[in-house]
């Protein structure tokens, strides 16, 4: 591939290997370098004057230095997934147990190994596979709770990460993904419903009902006087198609009947108690 291509499509980086591939000699490549037109931004790994070290350029430039043996993993990953907006300054990197290269400061090598399965391609680039890239990142992001929500509601099942978390269990991280994910598998009718009902009483708000019969089912959380309806996703709905079909038949039901509805998800009442009750609080105050 000649050279112009190969940077287009790297986003400026380009490896040695690559560069004396494209018909390049050493010398020449070693020139370019002393000169500053290229910047060696890891061992053998270049950025080519005039492109900035952006986020794309530092993914495809770890993945150069760690070879095809590795792959990125984490926030990296993630990003390179789409399921971020950015990976951060330090690409996590998961590389072969016996690797002993030093690597720049923005590489952090991660020596471990991967299934095959929990590997694929993107874009020429090597990453950890959807399942395992949200267990690292959930493991890696303050965030933790609202970004498994948002990685469960797209295109990953409940059931892919729990078999990629058996995979990769007793690596580093997975303990506190692992939590993460015990909450994910609870049921909205248990531990996350006992804590919004802590909230609310610590609150002082008072006249709700817990499990009102409605239709064929039931209101998780109801205040009949003011007809408000409060249904909680607990992650665990992504595992079950039938049921998070019959929550949306509910839901459109209640909406039908007069009922004001107010949907929470774990990471709401968990990690946003306030926020929730005070939409509570505004709900009943407009009904009132």
């Amino acid at each position: 591939m000649p050279i112009e291509d190969l940077l287009r499509r790297q986003a400026g980086v380009l490896s040695r290997v690559q560069a004396l591939d494209a018909g390049m000699t050493l010398r020449t490549v070693q020139r370019r370098v002393a000169t500053g037109a290229w910047t060696e931004v890891a061992p053998r790994v270049y950025l080519v004057g005039g492109h900035r070290f952006g986020s794309e350029a530092r993914i495809r430039g770890a993945a150069l230095w760690g070879g095809p043996e590795a792959v990125v993993a984490g926030p990296g990953a993630a990003f390179w997934h789409g399921l971020i907006d950015a990976p951060g300054r330090v690409v996590d990197l998961a590389v072969p147990v016996g690797r002993r290269r030093r690597p720049p400061a923005w590489i952090r090598p991660r020596r471990r190994r991967v299934d095959e399965e929990d590997r694929t391609e993107i874009r020429g680039v090597g990453v950890t596979a959807l399942g395992l890239t949200v267990l690292d990142t959930t493991a890696a992001v303050p965030n933790a709770s609202e970004f498994l929500d948002r990685a469960l509601q797209r295109s990953l099942t409940f059931c892919e990460l729990h078999e990629a978390y058996c995979r990769a269990a007793g690596t580093r991280g997975m303990a506190r993904a692992g939590r993460v994910l015990v909450a994910a598998a609870d049921r909205a009718d248990s531990a996350i419903e006992r804590t919004l009902l802590r909230h609310l009483r610590r609150s002082g708000i008072d006249g709700f009902v817990v499990g009102l019969a409605f239709g064929n089912g039931q209101i998780d959380v109801a205040f009949p006087a003011a007809r408000i309806a409060i249904e909680i996703d607990s992650w665990a709905w992504h595992t079950d198609p039938e049921r998070f079909r019959a929550d949306r038949r509910k839901g459109n039901d209640l909406v039908a009947a007069g009922w004001t509805l107010l949907r929470f998800t774990w990471h709401d009442i968990a990690e946003r108690p306030d926020a929730t009750v005070a939409r509570i609080r505004a709900a009943l105050a407009r009904a009132a």
